[in-house]
């Protein structure tokens, strides 16, 4: 979707199928996770995953909701990407892990790299939704 639209369009099938297994995803956390730190960002995805489907759906929001929208859910992207990432460097390949240590200057740095996605994307994808006619007469009205 972020190829093809730009950001995930929750309005098309795969929009939806992100949704539904982005929340299972977090809700299997909770009871998985060892981590005091899993259940603090799984909650945070979560926030800016409900906010970003349920925006479209508070009447107030109609002119800058796809804004609103499209800000949460390249977050959630973001926060399902670098425990991911991480995860994946530390246990992958099984046996000789690539990262053994969470401050291992690899991993920080894909880390890093991630950040700077969301800062350098979520500001690209505003100026592309504000080209696009229909989000741009929704603001300037």
């Amino acid at each position: 979707m972020l190829v093809r639209h730009g950001r995930i369009a929750p309005e098309t099938a795969a929009g939806r199928a992100y949704f539904w297994f982005m929340l299972l995803g977090i809700l299997t956390v909770y009871p998985i996770a060892h981590q005091p730190v899993s259940s603090i960002v799984a909650t945070i995805t979560l926030v800016f995953l409900l906010v970003g489907y349920g925006i479209a759906l508070w009447r107030p929001a109609k002119r800058l909701w796809t804004y609103v929208q499209t800000m949460s859910l390249s977050v959630t992207v973001f926060l399902l990407m670098v425990p991911t990432v991480s995860e994946s460097l530390r246990r992958l390949p099984v046996g000789d892990p690539v990262v053994t240590d969470l401050k291992d200057p690899l991993l920080l740095g894909v880390q890093g790299a991630l950040f700077l996605a969301l800062i350098v994307g979520i500001p690209l994808q505003m100026r592309a939704l504000y080209k696009q006619r229909p989000y741009r007469d929704q603001v300037t009205r």
